[in-house]
């Protein structure tokens, strides 16, 4: 069925062009039929030329070199009732159209080289995408999911932010992360860290474990491919979760990234309490130790997973989006919804164009849990060894 998709998504704006063709060709005739039945000493001939300029700005060179054709054949005509081709007057309109009909052709041709290869890239941008950004399931063990990404590099699809999910021994793990900077100069990073993750969540038991695998994933890559001229300036935030299948109490470690939002019905929306370590890539300034704090995701809750370029996002006068007060309004949506809901208000808050990329997941919980520990607990893991008890 794909396959079916593709040339009739070629021939609708193949047709659309041709269809506007009709615009030149007939401003063509309404100015010769004009220009014939004028008094002598009014030449409209000249302005023939609008013909092939207008048709470039939609069509190929090929197009527009045919109705430059014709508007060269009907000023022709003109001339033949106007005194004839041989009069220097006639000679000159003739010469001077040709040669701007060559040139409108030649700069439709160079729209059209350009046009191509931005499609291009835009093409490898969203190869790109996928390749570094699997696509999250809508649903993966109790959760449902959407996800958003908004690149602020003008026709970039992907850049420094990135969030991945899987699933291991009963529960789902996730990350989303903030590699420092945006655009291309970001992605090897967050490619990089994206590889840890997806290695790393089945091997280690506990969060803090992952983490500090991370930290060494980060260290080596900066090690070997660290700009020399902003040494010690690379680094990412992350956020790690784990939520259980059957237990409401889920676990989150942070490497310096901001804590999630959690949406309850009736407009509740709550921030659980976060005791972030340093970025990746920092571990040489002495931190060993990683954290785990604990909050309740009830049945029917959302947790909304975000990077600062949300937060950050600034409206005309400076004043920063108010993301816990906009997300308030929409904490029946489902995830998808809700998402296209801030998608909408965000782009607004910021006149359209963010300056730094964004990313967002929204997790809804559908299933029951077996009651767990209660909320608030926080666990301090000495060394990485520390696990909590289950």
């Amino acid at each position: 069925m794909g396959s079916q998709l593709q040339p009739a998504g070629l021939w609708q704006p193949w047709r659309s062009s041709r269809a506007l063709l009709v615009i030149p060709v007939a401003l063509i005739v309404v100015i010769t039929i004009a220009d014939i039945h004028s008094p002598p000493d009014i030449h409209l001939g000249p302005t023939l030329v609008i013909a092939p300029a207008i048709a470039a700005a939609f069509a190929g060179p090929l197009a527009t070199g045919v109705i430059g054709v014709l508007a060269v054949a009907a000023q022709v005509s003109i001339a033949v009732f106007h005194g004839g081709l041989a009069t220097t007057n006639h000679i000159v309109q003739i010469t001077t159209l040709a040669l701007l009909t060559v040139l409108v052709v030649f700069l439709s041709a160079v729209r059209e080289r350009r046009s191509a290869q931005l499609a291009q890239v835009r093409s490898v941008a969203e190869a790109a995408q996928h390749v570094l950004l699997w696509p999250l399931p809508e649903k993966i063990g109790p959760l449902k999911i959407a996800c958003l990404y908004l690149a602020a590099e003008d026709e970039a699809q992907i850049g420094g932010d990135l969030y991945a999910a899987t699933r291991c021994d009963g529960a789902v793990r996730v990350m989303i992360g903030d590699v420092r900077g945006k655009g291309l100069p970001a992605i090897g990073e967050a490619a990089l860290l994206l590889g840890a993750f997806r290695e790393a969540a089945y091997r280690h038991r506990s969060l803090p474990e992952l983490a500090a695998a991370l930290e060494q994933s980060v260290a080596r890559y900066l090690a070997d491919f660290e700009q020399t001229e902003e040494p010690g300036e690379s680094f990412a935030t992350a956020l790690l979760l784990e939520i259980p299948d059957r237990d409401q109490i889920t676990q989150m470690t942070s490497c310096g990234h901001p804590p999630p939002l959690l949406l309850s019905r009736g407009s509740a929306v709550t921030t659980p309490s976060l005791h972030p370590a340093p970025p990746l890539g920092l571990g040489g300034l002495g931190q060993t130790n990683y954290t785990v704090d604990v909050f309740s995701f009830q049945p029917g809750d959302t947790l909304l997973l975000y990077t600062d370029g949300v937060i950050e996002a600034r409206d005309g006068d400076g004043g920063f989006y108010p993301f816990e007060r906009r997300a308030a309004q929409w904490t029946e949506a489902s995830p998808a919804s809700l998402l296209h809901h801030i998608r909408s208000d965000l782009l607004a808050h910021a006149g359209g164009r963010l300056d730094d990329d964004a990313a967002l997941i929204a997790l809804h919980r559908t299933t029951a849990a077996h009651r767990g520990r209660h909320p608030g607990r926080i666990i301090h893991a000495d060394g990485f060894r520390h696990r909590p008890d289950s």
